[in-house]
């Protein structure tokens, strides 16, 4: 089955997870290591405004910018030509293979680490955009890893309720809730969004 490609000027939830449901980070600095890979493959071509990464999957909520967005000077490629035409889809790929490539080397593995076709929906409606926000910093809390939200270091909503610089959208974010107050109140006490 063939994913929805990914055009500039959506939003979309992102996500996928270990083939076979295996472990994509076994240790800290795994975890820092795909963010980093991230903001090199995925920064220049798309705005984020919430992640999570799990043990074995991953969520991510973007903006595929346009195409006279795009900061193509800092553009990173698998290749060392540079190509014609500009893909997200193109670009997600070259960051889950250069995770790949890195585990692979550091972990004496082999294969794909991931599944095949990363998944992506579209968000289509203010609504679902806000019940994506709950369900990806909720993720640990569903899964059982933690009890709370604030528990769980590696996703975005620490940084969307500090004031400290970043590249997440955070004003965005907080402006679709009308602010930060009632943003806390629903992902902190209420658990009513499903997706």
């Amino acid at each position: 089955m063939n994913p929805i490609p990914l055009e500039n000027g959506h939003y979309y939830h992102i996500y996928n997870r270990g083939n076979n449901g295996i472990d994509l980070f076994y240790e800290i600095e795994n975890y820092n290591h795909f963010l980093r890979l991230y903001e090199k493959y995925i920064d220049p071509i798309a705005d984020t405004f919430a992640w999570c990464l799990m043990k074995n999957h991953f969520h991510l909520l973007v903006y595929i910018k346009e195409e006279d967005e795009i900061e193509k000077s800092k553009l990173a490629f698998s290749t060392t030509n540079t190509p014609k035409l500009i893909s997200a889809s193109k670009q997600f790929s070259n960051l889950f293979n250069a995770y790949t490539m890195a585990m692979n080397k550091r972990y004496s593995r082999t294969g794909s680490l991931f599944e095949k076709n990363f998944k992506r929906k579209l968000v289509n409606s203010e609504t679902y955009f806000q019940k994506l926000i709950f369900y990806i910093h909720n993720n640990p809390v569903h899964h059982g890893f933690t009890k709370n939200i604030i528990e769980y270091p590696w996703t975005s909503y620490e940084t969307i309720v500090s004031t400290k610089k970043t590249k997440l959208q955070r004003e965005k974010v907080i402006e679709i809730f009308y602010d930060l107050e009632i943003l806390n109140t629903i992902i902190l006490a209420f658990k009513i969004y499903q997706i």
